[in-house]
């Protein structure tokens, strides 16, 4: 399944792009947030298939930006990646304890991330 929309909350402009440019060469239409408000804001707009969240942000960190999409109504359930530079097997399970629904560590595989964004996706359409 191509042509899902993508929330990218990222402030490291760098990471941006090419999260960005890799998701689009791969047909997806990526929605771009640099903070953690400015996410659960764009979250409730945009109505995403998949959100890949940096976890360490400016204003609130991801973890809380993570907790506020999952109390709204319409977004809720919308399966949630925690992206972060903390590599250790610790900070994985951390994450999937906060409620992140996947894992990526940086720095992203240019060559492996479409196909791990499908299966996040396909989890997503799943229901889980």
């Amino acid at each position: 399944m191509t042509g899902s929309r993508i929330l990218v909350v990222e402030d490291n402009p760098l990471n941006l792009k090419l999260i960005r440019d890799v998701l689009q060469v791969a047909g997806h239409e990526v929605i771009e947030a640099r903070s953690g408000e400015e996410a659960v804001a764009l979250a409730g707009e945009v109505a995403p298939q998949l959100v890949l969240m940096d976890l360490q942000l400016p204003g609130i960190d991801g973890v809380e930006a993570l907790r506020l999409i999952r109390e709204h109504p319409v977004v809720g359930r919308v399966p949630v990646v925690a992206v972060t530079a903390f590599a250790m097997k610790e900070d994985r399970d951390r994450a999937l304890h906060d409620g992140f629904d996947g894992y990526l560590g940086k720095p992203l595989s240019v060559r492996d991330l479409p196909e791990q964004i499908q299966g996040f996706l396909a989890k997503g359409n799943d229901g889980g």
